[in-house]
């Protein structure tokens, strides 16, 4: 794999995680969201006035673009796997930005997708 194909993925995979923080520093602004038929849409209009979900949604439609550049130049079965990069992420940034707890156990499995990853780009 090229290293622009590399860049191009990582980012991709950097969006993604982004749009996930993005939107639950959304939610813990919202508190729990339900959808109801009664209020359904006016709490889906309420949503779209969020910033923080704003920038969630802002980062999926870039990581989309940033994605079908890194598919241009790897095989979906090489690009998928790298999507999982986004759990190493996501576990780091959710300990450090909203002090969620991760344990040892889901450390050892982060670290197993991990080698998987490698494994798979290696092959390309």
């Amino acid at each position: 794999m090229s290293a622009a194909a590399f860049a191009l993925l990582f980012t991709g995979v950097l969006l993604n995680a982004a749009a996930q923080l993005f939107l639950k520093a959304g939610t813990n602004a919202t508190g729990v969201i339900t959808l109801t038929p009664s209020d359904g849409l006016a709490t889906i209009l309420r949503l779209a006035t969020v910033p923080p979900i704003l920038a969630g949604l802002a980062c999926y439609a870039v990581s989309v673009v940033v994605w079908i550049l890194g598919l241009s130049r790897v095989p979906v079965s090489v690009a998928y796997p790298m999507l999982s990069l986004g759990y190493v992420v996501n576990a780091v940034a959710a300990q450090w930005l909203f002090g969620e707890a991760v344990s040892v156990q889901r450390w050892l499995g982060i670290g197993f997708i991990v080698l998987g990853v490698f494994v798979v780009a290696r092959s390309a």
